[in-house]
Order: structure tokens, then C-alpha cells, then sequence
């Protein structure tokens, strides 16, 4: 297992390249971002398909997997509401500047190709809007753009925080949960040892930064920065949606994509918040189309 320490914080990551010497641009580089309460090990999948074309950089983001939640200190709440967070957690732009201390600290000073997932999409965003010199071209994996509403955004604040504070050990250890749990994530079936590990990565994530992240993913900063940051890319950028995704509705990808001539947009049938792992052949056929300027469906 690798680590290296980003803005005082031991990140793990792992390199999947058919080569001995990843990371040196004989290949081009691409780093995947993983989602919420998620880890790198997602993406691996994918990286090994194209690690022969591709020196493939994973990594868990500060707080999830592997990763060293750093200056979050745990606190357990009387309201399961208001679960303690860290002031630093309090947007997704902090996590923008961990991937710049990443490529930084590896050596990765040319621009890059970037595959990120969900609210790793979001920090991929910012990324893009602040650094867009390190980045070839981008692919956001069921993200968006969304209006603020704060009743709404309260109450799932709310709800968030007592999934987020009822986290018991015992859960990953009960047969059915995995599937329960990965229910709404999905439309087509993924192995159940794929659900075992989504369960277990949610178990093991850090309390304030899923907490933190979780409001600073849906929040009204989030609302006026995303927008601008989506109509200012400088970087040619492609959304994959999945049409059943109720963790970030299409409409959400498809409304975002219309802000920028920079967007390309493909929806995928029949498949849901994953759709990597629902579709994965049409979604390495998509992603590889676009890597290499060919043209699109608007759907497959």
C-alpha cells in the first residue's frame, strides 16, 4: 500500500499501468476521483481495461477509504442532525487543492486526463475551474448542476446526518444489507461482492468528513459556485449520466452540460449512479470515443 502526504494529510494511492515505471508520460496519465463515502477501489475495473493506453492513478480522498481524515476530529452528537463537522470540510474546493498537492508530490507536472465520479466530480470541477493547465481533458461521471432549496436542503441534511451517525460495524457482517444498502444506487445488477465493498468503504469512512462533504456537496455555495465554474471551463469535458440516477438526476447532467460549449453529454439507458459498473462495456466505449475525438452518441 502507498501513501504520500498531501497538505499535511496521508493520502493512499495506487497506480494500475501495464508498465513498471507508471507516471513517468510514456503513456498518458489519467487519476480517477471516487464519490461520497466511497474509495478508489470503484475505479479499478475501469483503470485495468485501458492501463495498457493509460498509466491509471487512483487515490481515496482525504477523510474516505484508506485515506487519513487529517484535521477532522470525531465528536459524537446529541442530535444525529447535527453531526459535528470540521470547518475546513465546509466546501469541495479543499479537495481540489489535495489533488494539486497529489500530482505535485508524485511528480505529475503534465497536464493529466481525470475521470471523476459524483461528488468527486465536484472537486474535480473546482479542480478544473482553478488549475485547467493540468488537465488534457476531463470526464464528470454522473454530476450536475442543481438550484438551492433550503427546506429541502435542511431536511436532508438532517437525514444525512443520522445515516451518517448510525454506522454500526455489525451492518457489513448481515448477508442482505450490502444489497439493501446499494438499492438506490443502482439499476441493473452488479456482483454482490461489489455491494459488499460499497457497504464496507461507507462503514469505514470518517464521521465529519462524510458529514462535512455531504453538506458542502449540496449546499448554497455549491449552487452559485458549480454554475460558473461549468459555464467558464476552459477544458474539453465530457458528462456521462445514468438515466435512472436518483442520487444526481440526468436532467441535473444534462442542464449543466448545456452551460458550456466545452460539454459534451451522454446519457446511458438503464443504468443508474454506477453506470461504470451497470454498463461497463458502453461506458469504455464512450469514454475511449471521446479520448480520442470520435463522435458521440447522445445516448447508447
Amino acid at each position: 500500500m502507498s501513501y504520500v502526504s498531501v497538505n499535511g494529510v496521508d493520502h493512499y494511492y495506487e497506480w494500475i499501468s501495464s508498465q513498471d515505471n507508471p507516471g513517468d508520460y510514456s503513456k498518458p496519465v489519467m487519476v480517477f476521483l471516487h464519490g461520497w463515502a466511497g474509495s478508489a477501489r470503484y475505479w479499478e475495473s475501469t483503470a485495468r481495461a485501458i492501463q495498457s493506453e493509460y498509466d491509471c492513478l487512483l487515490y481515496d480522498m482525504r477523510g474516505f477509504g484508506r485515506s487519513s481524515a487529517g484535521r477532522a476530529t470525531p465528536t459524537r452528537p446529541a442530535n444525529p442532525g447535527t453531526l459535528a463537522t470540521n470547518p475546513s470540510l465546509n466546501t469541495l474546493e479543499s479537495f481540489a487543492d489535495d489533488l494539486l498537492g497529489l500530482l505535485d508530490a508524485l511528480g505529475l507536472d503534465k497536464p493529466i486526463y481525470m475521470n471523476a465520479h459524483s461528488l468527486g466530480g465536484s472537486a474535480g470541477l473546482y479542480f478544473l475551474d482553478r488549475y485547467p493547465d493540468r488537465v488534457e481533458k476531463a470526464i464528470l461521471t454522473c454530476n450536475g448542476s442543481f438550484p438551492y432549496q433550503k427546506i429541502a436542503f435542511e431536511l436532508f441534511y438532517f437525514f444525512g446526518g443520522g445515516v451518517v451517525a448510525f454506522r454500526p460495524q455489525w451492518l457489513g457482517k448481515i448477508p442482505l444489507v450490502p444489497q439493501m444498502f446499494m438499492s438506490r444506487f443502482l439499476k441493473r445488477s452488479i456482483p454482490y461482492s461489489e455491494k459488499k465493498a460499497f457497504l464496507n468503504d461507507f462503514l469505514m469512512a470518517d464521521g465529519p468528513t462524510s458529514m462535512g462533504t455531504l453538506k458542502a456537496a449540496v449546499s448554497k455555495h455549491a449552487t452559485e459556485a458549480m454554475p460558473v465554474a461549468f459555464s467558464s471551463l476552459k477544458v474539453p469535458t465530457l458528462m456521462i449520466s445514468g438515466e435512472y440516477d436518483k442520487i444526481t438526476p440526468a436532467k441535473l447532467g444534462k442542464e449543466a452540460a448545456e452551460m458550456s460549449d466545452r460539454i459534451e453529454y451522454v446519457l446511458m439507458p438503464n443504468t443508474a449512479h454506477f453506470p461504470m459498473l451497470e454498463d461497463a462495456d458502453n461506458y469504455l466505449k464512450i469514454m475511449n470515443s471521446f479520448l480520442v475525438g470520435a463522435e458521440l452518441p447522445i445516448s447508447v
